[in-house]
């Protein structure tokens, strides 16, 4: 038989039983109800009487002290007492609502209408007082008349209390026998009801439940705990705990498998979170450099088993050249030709071992003849091949290459691409932005980027900092005695020269027209004076053949201007394009250093 049907039996009979039972309990109940109802009556009718006693011996005692002493704070106080008392009908309507029966309340009018008397021959008294007669209102205070009345008032109420006593002890009594009766019948249904369940809990669940759900209740308990390496108890029999325990073996099942795709899906969030970060960081790099650092600081992270290179293309040697490495690769050289590896070739990711066996590229270096299962992802952006990302399993740790893995890494293969292709389209217009076309010389807005620096460092480092302010002389005459095409190629042979002839590259700019800038950060006066001179001589020296005509003589003027000697660090280009005017005004061809720091700057 199952467990079902024995227990519907058993809870059948509980229930009838619980159902008697709790009639029972809800019969004495509701005399205990009464119970207390009547003992709330008595308690009720106590406090009205007890509070027409105290008001009576209250006006007798404040009446009596001011016949006495005369004082009128008892007469105030005896007013006040005698305004607060109700009528006769209202004190009776009163008690009558707390429940006292028509013969007692006939009993306290009777107490009530004595206590009124009293109150009469008190204000008789209070009269006589008022009028000087003092021994009269003592006598009637205090005559044997007055002390009849007043024991006669007590003695009706307090027979109106015994009444109450005596009705009110008669009704708990009886109630009380009626709800003993009742719960003696409820405590004999709950005995039996006992009984019944001692007798199902020794035959049924003692000998079918409780063995067999005290091992299913520690699987459950440390399946609760999440602690899926318990395993479930056998248990044949067709019935309820049978069907238990199949349940807590597939609740086992999926919880194992919960736990493998929460590992799972924990480890695609961290790792696409670790992706998210490394991109970021790439998208902010402004240099190649930059971006080689975050790389080789996140590879180890995401790739922990693999080590690996990050190659870049040098268009100008077409040769993969290894920019940053980590985990120490041993396996691929560190600089190739692109067609050396059957990725660039073929522009999608290359394994040449693992499950499919394929070529291996040439830029691989196997000393004991067995190939690693490396992995090359190439980076393009446009369809244009601008790197390569190397990757091979590092010595001594286990590589288990797998599908996500590897869709993470093309995922990352992707970013870098288009981290490198948004590195060099920012390089190529920012050169463009900072280059003048003609002299392919840095122009005056890079002159302004670059100034700035320098006169930070300068001012960080207390070093000298001077400043070359150079104009081509009578540069129209070339214009328009040869054509704006002459023109031009003067202006590029005097920034070929200036390129050619200074030390430090990117400090020659263009500032406008045939005017040139040199910056010459760490040089003090006479030392820039004398790299001024040998730029003007080597200008002299040039000569330039346009379309079969010699052009010249070029000649150029140079102001020279030093901080701190003559101004301000930030006033170093204004100060040397005012040098540079006094060298023109002085016959050009010259090289004229400004002598006072604080001169008016002269109009062109």
């Amino acid at each position: 038989m199952r467990l079902a049907t024995i227990t519907n039996w058993a809870y059948g009979a509980t229930v009838v039983l619980t159902l008697i039972s709790g009639g029972t309990m809800l019969l004495a109940s509701g005399v205990q109800e009464r119970e207390r109802a009547a003992v709330a009556q008595r308690y009720r009718l106590d406090h009205a009487t007890s509070a027409i006693g105290a008001e009576m011996y209250v006006l007798t005692g404040q009446a009596r002290q001011y016949v006495i002493t005369g004082d009128p704070t008892h007469l105030i106080v005896y007013d006040r007492e005698e305004k607060a008392l109700q009528s006769l009908e209202n004190r009776t309507r009163r008690i009558s609502e707390a429940g006292a029966s028509p013969e007692e309340l006939d009993l306290l009018k009777q107490a009530l209408r004595w206590a009124d008397t009293l109150r009469d021959e008190q204000r008789a008294a209070i009269e006589a007082y008022g009028q000087g007669q003092q021994d009269r209102a003592r006598s009637i205070m205090f005559g044997a008349e007055y002390e009849r009345e007043l024991d006669r008032a007590e003695r009706l109420i307090e027979r109106f209390q015994y009444q109450l006593d005596q009705r009110t002890a008669a009704a708990v009594d009886a109630a009380t026998n009626v709800s003993r009766v009742w719960r003696l019948a409820s405590e004999v249904t709950l005995g039996t009801t006992a009984l019944l369940f001692l007798f199902v809990l020794y035959f049924l669940f003692k000998r079918r439940v409780l063995h067999p759900v005290v091992k299913l209740s520690d699987v459950v308990a440390r399946l609760a705990a999440q602690d899926y390496d318990v395993e479930p108890p056998a248990y044949d029999k067709i019935d309820e705990i049978g069907d238990m325990a199949q349940a807590i073996r597939v609740f086992r099942e999926n919880g194992l498998e919960r736990q493998r795709l929460e590992r799972e899906r924990s480890a695609d969030l961290a790792m696409r979170d670790l992706l998210a970060r490394m991109t970021q960081r790439m998208q902010a790099c402004d240099t190649q450099q930059g971006l080689e650092e975050v790389v080789q600081r996140f590879m180890p992270e995401i790739a922990p088993a693999l080590a690996g290179r990050l190659y870049l293309l040098d268009h100008a040697r077409n040769m993969m050249i290894a920019g940053c490495s980590w985990l120490s690769p041993v396996h691929s050289r560190i600089e190739f030709a692109p067609i050396g590896c059957w990725a660039l070739r073929r522009g999608v990711p290359h394994r040449h071992a693992g499950i499919e066996i394929d070529v291996p590229c040439e830029h691989l270096d196997f000393a004991d003849g067995a190939p690693a299962d490396s992995i090359c992802l190439p980076l393009t952006s446009q369809r244009q091949t601008l790197g390569l990302l190397y990757l091979e399993p590092r010595d001594g740790e286990d590589y288990d290459p797998n599908q996500t893995l590897e869709i993470y890494l093309k995922m990352l293969a992707e970013n870098i691409g288009l981290a490198l292709a948004n590195l060099r389209l920012r390089e190529t217009l920012r050169e463009m932005a900072m280059a003048d076309p003609l002299t392919g010389l840095a122009n005056r807005r890079a002159l302004d980027s670059r100034f700035a620096f320098e006169v930070a460092e300068t001012e960080r480092l207390g070093r000298s900092f001077s400043c070359v302010m150079l104009d081509i002389d009578h540069f129209k005459r070339f214009n328009d005695d040869h054509g704006h095409d002459a023109g031009d190629a003067v202006l590029r042979a005097v920034g070929e020269t200036l390129t050619g002839v200074t030390r430090e590259a990117g400090m020659v700019f263009r500032y406008g027209g045939e005017e040139f800038v040199l910056l010459m950060p760490g040089l003090d006066c006479e030392q820039a004076r004398e790299r001024g001179e040998v730029v003007r001589q080597a200008i002299n020296a040039l000569t330039i053949n346009h379309e079969g005509e010699v052009l010249g003589p070029i000649t150029v003027s140079l102001g020279l201007a030093s901080a701190p000697e003559h101004c301000a660090r930030s006033r170093l280009v204004q100060v040397a394009d005012a040098a540079l005017l006094e060298a023109k005004a002085a016959g050009r061809n010259r090289i004229h250093i400004s002598v006072e720091q604080d001169r008016r700057l002269p109009n062109r």
